[in-house]
């Protein structure tokens, strides 16, 4: 979860619209992919040079740009220039900090979310920034790194040509963009509520310092689940009824439907949020029902040895005088006197139930 905290410390001081990466390089080396694309054909360019994406900037057919890895200002600064992409628009970029949100720029729509993934040996959620321009006729997606390329099934469709997404605009691809990353935040909350279901188990059967410290983690990736799902579904609302003219009516169709799913993600999260509070508090109860019986099976025990004690401090004074002292079966019957009254004290504390 450290990882997902950013420095903005970095930019103290400096103006408006300086780039400068905020937050950890996941890459080496920045990749651009190129996929050019008509209703009658693909051109497609894999490890392209940024110059290489010029000629695409006023052709008919629909580009798409990938890139994968921020930490070249350079690439970004020169694409910017071709694409006339504001200053403050590739600051944002830059900055994995952001907030899910999109900007209506007239000539293009900017839109940034979090992409997520499951990693299951480290069993954490793992967070990366994608930032969508799109425009008359291209599309820019720019990935914070490439640890799984959850656009691949994307592109497969393009290239074998199913469904209409060669038949529609880039507004269609970048929606087709966003359901992509939306339809992966349901897998993560698959994960989160298997995780949920086995702690429960163990919450109810053997409660243990663990297990409290993997309610804590969950409660803590809950908390970032929410803070990027809420602004999600603010931003999706917010492209279906924008009056841009880059956005036809045929595909704000589209965006209400992600717009349900994110509704319906929030949802969840709310679920799994409040069943781990409540399964907080059964931890406790647990923990104290345990404690409970602990000190009660110390009070039994205590509670049986008082009279013992007792009488074994009357015939430990020892007084001269003392007419049982000089009794022949005086240690037997006294013996036999205490285990009696254990006995009948563990006889009735098990007619009250409480052995």
């Amino acid at each position: 979860m450290a990882e997902k905290i950013k420095k903005r410390s970095v930019k103290a001081g400096l103006p408006p619209g300086t780039l400068v990466h905020i937050g950890t390089q996941k890459v080496g080396e920045s990749l651009i992919r190129i996929l050019d694309y008509d209703e009658h054909g693909v051109r497609e360019k894999n490890k392209a040079a940024v110059d290489e994406c010029i000629p695409f900037r006023d052709t008919d057919s629909v580009t798409w740009i990938d890139i994968e890895g921020l930490q070249d200002i350079k690439l970004l600064g020169r694409l910017g220039e071709c694409y006339r992409l504001h200053p403050l628009i590739l600051e944002d970029i830059l900055n994995t900090d952001q907030r899910p949100k999109s900007d209506d720029m007239e000539s293009y729509i900017f839109v940034v979310l979090k992409m997520l993934d499951f990693d299951p040996a480290s069993m954490e959620i793992i967070s990366e920034q994608v930032s969508i321009v799109f425009g008359r006729n291209f599309v820019i997606s720019i990935q914070e790194g490439h640890e799984g390329d959850l656009f691949e099934p994307l592109r497969e469709r393009i290239r074998s040509g199913k469904g209409s997404i060669r038949k529609m605009g880039p507004d269609y691809l970048a929606y087709s963009l966003l359901d992509t990353i939306i339809d992966h935040y349901f897998l993560i909350l698959e994960k989160i509520a298997e995780r949920i279901e086995t702690l429960e188990e163990n919450v109810v059967s053997d409660p243990g310092p663990e297990t409290l410290r993997q309610i804590h983690r969950l409660k803590r990736e809950m908390i970032f689940l929410r803070n990027s799902a809420w602004p999600l579904r603010e931003m999706i609302y917010g492209l279906e009824k924008s009056e841009s003219e880059l956005i036809r009516p045929a595909t704000k169709i589209f965006l209400r439907d992600i717009y349900d799913h994110a509704v319906h993600i929030i949802d969840s999260i709310e679920t799994y949020r409040e069943m781990l509070s409540s399964m907080l508090d059964i931890y406790l109860s647990s923990v104290s029902n345990r404690m409970n019986q602990v000190m009660k099976v110390l009070t039994i025990i205590a509670t049986i040895f008082m009279p013992l004690t007792f009488l074994a401090g009357v015939y430990g004074m020892n007084f001269k005088f003392m007419p049982e002292i000089g009794w022949r079966w005086g240690y037997p019957l006294v013996l036999l006197i205490m285990f009696t009254v254990a006995a009948v004290m563990l006889y009735l504390f098990k007619k009250k139930k409480w052995l």
